[in-house]
């Protein structure tokens, strides 16, 4: 990650996007952080502004009961929202311990065939204290509700969008057709975060 922006510009890019939110509650009533992988800034991030950030702001919020995570991957680009194997691991590695041992579920939505791979290859090797074993991964939003009650979660529009395409081509959730034109198209910052959909139908 290379930082192009002041420290304080960073804090507020991470503030504006939101690209982490302590945001309602999973089925068994578990806090849940919300992260919108699509929203990351990679090449503006320094690694201690991010890690500062979720000192301050996220973890104490956490508190000291179990949580869980809901990490959306729709979207994402290596060379846009990809901060890199090492400074993911560098992430996980400066979480406390408590809140690591607290950590129960990682709901992962729209995984893609290439992070399922990474993550079944080496995701064990990167990452200690039984993560890899909390991954849940969740390829449409419909099943997402069987895990996380689904009039408290927020999510951007082009989830759906992404949902919808999944469901006229299949073959995308294997890689073998691209979405390029509708979901990797690099949206500006100030339009990304208003396309917000609660579509909280009973």
């Amino acid at each position: 990650m290379n930082t192009q922006i002041s420290e304080i510009e960073q804090e507020q890019l991470i503030e504006k996007l939101e690209i982490f939110k302590i945001h309602g509650r999973d089925k068994r009533g578990r806090k849940i952080l919300r992260i919108i992988g699509k929203f990351f800034p990679a090449r503006f991030l320094s690694l201690d502004v991010l890690k500062k950030y979720l000192d301050e702001k996220i973890f104490p919020r956490l508190g000291r009961k179990p949580f869980a995570v809901l990490y959306v991957h729709t979207g994402v680009q290596r060379s846009e929202n990809f901060p890199g194997i090492s400074s993911l691991r560098a992430i996980y590695d400066a979480i406390p311990v408590n809140v690591r041992d607290n950590l129960q579920e990682v709901y992962f939505l729209h995984p893609g065939l290439q992070s399922r791979l990474f993550l079944a290859t080496c995701g064990r090797f990167l990452f200690s204290g039984g993560l890899y074993g909390k991954l849940r991964y969740i390829s449409r939003v419909d099943y997402l509700w069987e895990h996380v009650r689904r009039n408290e979660i927020e999510m951007p529009e082009f989830v759906y969008d992404h949902d919808d395409d999944l469901e006229y081509r299949p073959m995308m959730d294997y890689g073998q057709e691209s979405d390029h034109a509708r979901v990797f198209a690099g949206a500006a910052v100030d339009s990304s975060v208003s396309s917000f959909s609660m579509r909280c139908i009973s």
